[in-house]
């Protein structure tokens, strides 16, 4: 299972890159695979402030739909173009990169710095195995 060392990890499987003001937001490999082709990705919180463990949006799969948790308090940025079934259509991207072209959401966090409840690759590895 592919889990990046550079990433931060929630125990709802989602991912968080941290880089200078803004943080990227995914779902994991595991994640991804768990649930098997997805053919939906919905976020409509674009512009909003969000707290910690608030729902941001959800990835519905052929069998399943599961809610999207937000890793941090921030404002959600801007939602992935490619996923957006208006623009791109292609949620499927986040099974084949999850951790590349399928990110989901751009967000400014509230405090950069914090990685409260966050696993670093190696707790997270062992959450899932």
């Amino acid at each position: 299972m592919n889990v990046p060392a550079n990433l931060f990890y929630t125990e709802e499987h989602e991912w968080i890159l941290f880089e200078g003001t803004t943080a990227t937001i995914g779902i994991t490999d595991f994640a991804q695979e768990q649930l098997d082709e997805l053919v939906y990705v919905e976020v409509d919180t674009v512009g909003e402030q969000l707290s910690r463990n608030e729902v941001f949006g959800t990835v519905e799969a052929v069998k399943t739909t599961s809610d999207l948790f937000m890793p941090i308090s921030g404002t959600v940025l801007e939602f992935n173009k490619e996923l957006d079934e208006n623009e791109g259509d292609n949620p499927t991207l986040v099974n084949e990169d999850a951790y590349g072209k399928g990110w989901i959401v751009k967000v400014t966090p509230d405090d950069p710095d914090d990685r409260e409840g966050l696993l670093d690759a190696e707790a997270y590895a062992k959450l899932i195995s």
